[in-house]
């Protein structure tokens, strides 16, 4: 330390540049006093060398000690994802995982690190459908993704049959919505692209769509489609406390998290002016305005819709208990507190509608089916299985399932109550 020529030159240099700057005239008012190393300490090299060697102290940053590697390398304790290698759930997120120090302070790497090995339940496996983690409209079959396609054949008409008509789908998952519409319209297939910021998601999305990590940019004639994509998006919590507060998280050195309670910041005055104490809401702002982003991708006449639950009223949910509103899931069964496990368990909250744009039509998932002739496929499938049940196929079977996918599809205690919001530019 300061044992070369060059060290001690930019030490004494480093004080001289201070100095020079704290007598500039914009900062007198301030009256700056130096403490350190002192205005008796002369402005010579030798005086400035020897209080720099006084005063000054070499920082440690300590890195590396599970170092993240190939398969290939012993001394690599995590893998690229961030996983403990021969250890089953455990991963290590900070500073200890960089192979080598970095050049610069490693205050900001650590906080990409984290970034990176936050980015959660998706990008490590979780997933939806009947072996992944929670079940959706369109892993109950293909019915769903047929009756969707109507809509989107419906839209085109409406639009007035545009050239470069194109359906992006938000949030598309392993891609099963995408693969049962082109299966009913495969005339989409090159115009049909799916937004899933998942590689590990996007590498299973069918033949004739674009997979893109983020929205394509606009405008274009066409429209956006979003199945359960609002709800999982983060949102912030606000808890009743004799007045509206945020919830924050806090990570212990022993990587737990708690939650603490502070001032809720301005701009909520429109929350529900009381709550029971206790009351919880969310506060999805990202919702809002990934809505406003989508209509903006849109020529004017395009189309958003949106699958979900949701409530009215945001302020229906500060009277019910938080966990019938805030929710987790994991292997098809309700998760452990949003707290626990994060990143191996999705995180849900009802969607509020008074938090987004104003919809132009909001339809029960069931309406929606109906409207959309879901009736007619059910119909068309039980014809066709009367025709072909001497020797069935494989089509034969899936117009055979068609009657099992719509009882389920519009269970009014299930997936049929959940709501279809429309949009239009």
């Amino acid at each position: 330390y300061l044992a070369t020529d060059d060290d001690r030159q930019v030490a004494a240099d480093a004080i001289r540049v201070t100095r020079r700057l704290m007598r500039q005239p914009a900062l007198q008012p301030y009256r700056p006093e130096e403490h350190l190393p002192g205005p008796q300490v002369g402005d010579d090299d030798a005086s400035l060398v020897r209080a720099a060697g006084d005063i000054g102290t070499t920082i440690f940053h300590p890195v590396g000690t599970a170092k993240m590697g190939l398969p290939s390398d012993p001394l690599a304790v995590v893998d690229e994802r961030l996983r403990v290698r021969g250890l089953g759930g455990l991963r290590i997120v900070d500073a200890s995982i960089m192979p080598t120090i970095t050049s610069g302070n490693t205050n900001t790497p650590t906080a990409m690190i984290a970034e990176k090995g936050a980015a959660g339940f998706y990008t490590s496996g979780g997933r939806a459908g009947r072996r992944g983690d929670f079940l959706t409209s369109p892993e109950v079959g293909p019915l769903f993704g047929a009756v969707v396609a109507r809509w989107i054949d419906a839209e085109f008409e409406r639009q007035g049959r545009p050239d470069g008509f194109t359906v992006v789908e938000a949030g598309a998952g392993p891609g099963t919505l995408a693969r049962t519409v082109l299966l009913a319209a495969p005339h989409l297939a090159g115009r049909y692209i799916t937004v899933e910021t998942a590689a590990a998601q996007r590498a299973g999305h069918p033949e004739g769509v674009h997979a893109l990590a983020q929205l394509p940019a606009g405008p274009f004639p066409g429209v956006v489609i979003a199945n359960e994509l609002l709800d999982n998006l983060p949102f912030r919590l606000a808890v009743f406390d004799g007045g509206w507060r945020e919830a924050h998280v806090l990570v212990g050195r022993d990587g737990a998290l708690t939650e603490v309670l502070l001032p809720a910041p301005e701009g909520w005055d429109w929350l529900p002016r009381t709550a029971p104490h206790g009351g919880r809401v969310p506060v999805q702002e990202l919702a809002a305005a990934w809505l406003h982003q989508a209509r903006g991708l849109l020529a004017t006449g395009g189309g958003v819709l949106c699958f979900d639950y949701a409530v009215a009223r945001t302020a229906a949910l500060a009277l019910e208990p938080w966990r019938t509103w805030l929710r987790t899931y994991r292997g098809h069964e309700r998760g452990a507190h949003y707290l626990r496990d994060a990143g191996l368990q999705d995180i849900t909250a009802e969607v509020c509608l008074d938090q987004l744009p104003e919809t132009d039509g909001v339809r029960t998932q069931a309406q929606f089916l109906q409207r959309w002739g879901i009736a007619d496929l059910v119909e068309e499938g039980r014809l066709a299985w009367e025709a072909a049940a001497g020797a069935p196929d494989l089509a034969a079977l899936r117009m055979r399932s068609r009657v099992r996918e719509a009882e389920s599809l519009l269970d009014p205690d299930g997936l049929g109550a959940f709501l279809a919001m429309e949009w239009r530019v």
